[in-house]
């Protein structure tokens, strides 16, 4: 479970080329502990618990932007920590990895494809997107190209008004099941009822 509050750089329009503290997210500290753990990790799933998504803008203003995306570039700004981190995931060939983020108010699945990404040296993983349990539903974000995301799900259509309220029932969760025997992990995006919005069942590597 990371927390991507206490050491992040200030907001900016997160495009410098070289890391530095301005351009921290999780800082040297932490990331250098997440390798760690994965490496040494004898779980069959390792699932990263990220307070912000991956590849969707998250804007702070008009010219800053607030979690790691900042638009269809190579990896610039805070994505060099996050790109640092996909290129150990791979060397080290750490399987299984899930990133399980949230944040933008509504839910979503993206597959990320380094053959159709601009920072390319990584292996393929999910990421699911969902939450708040209460509070106004906003979204859906764009998706940027710089680690190569697919829209496979989103739980709200394009032209949603902006903070709709829970009254109208566009509020979203996730849940997770391993098969103790299969080894198989299921993730389902559900709505405030519980109803299955959309579910996959992802076989581990072998």
């Amino acid at each position: 479970m990371l927390d991507e509050r206490s050491y992040r750089g200030p907001n900016s329009p997160n495009n410098q080329s070289v890391q530095s503290k301005e351009t921290e997210f999780l800082s040297n500290k932490q990331v250098q502990w997440l390798k760690k753990q994965l490496h040494k990790s004898k779980a069959t799933w390792k699932v990263i618990a990220s307070d912000m998504p991956l590849g969707l803008i998250v804007r702070d203003g008009s010219t800053d932007f607030e979690a790691w995306a900042n638009g269809d570039d190579p990896a610039l700004g805070r994505e060099l920590e996050l790109a640092d981190l996909l290129r150990y995931i791979k060397n080290k060939n750490i399987q299984n990895v899930v990133w399980l983020t949230a944040d933008v108010h509504y839910a979503a699945a993206h597959y990320y494809d380094p053959a159709k990404a601009q920072f390319t040296d990584f292996k393929p993983f999910w990421e699911f997107v969902a939450g708040p349990l209460n509070s106004g539903t906003f979204g859906p974000n764009q998706l940027e190209n710089t680690f190569g995301p697919q829209l496979i799900f989103q739980s709200i259509p394009s032209d949603t008004k902006a903070n709709r309220p829970p009254t109208e029932g566009l509020q979203f969760f996730g849940t997770v099941k391993i098969n103790s025997y299969t080894k198989v992990m299921t993730v389902t995006l559900r709505n405030l009822v519980g109803e299955t919005l959309y579910s996959v069942d992802l076989p581990p590597e072998k």
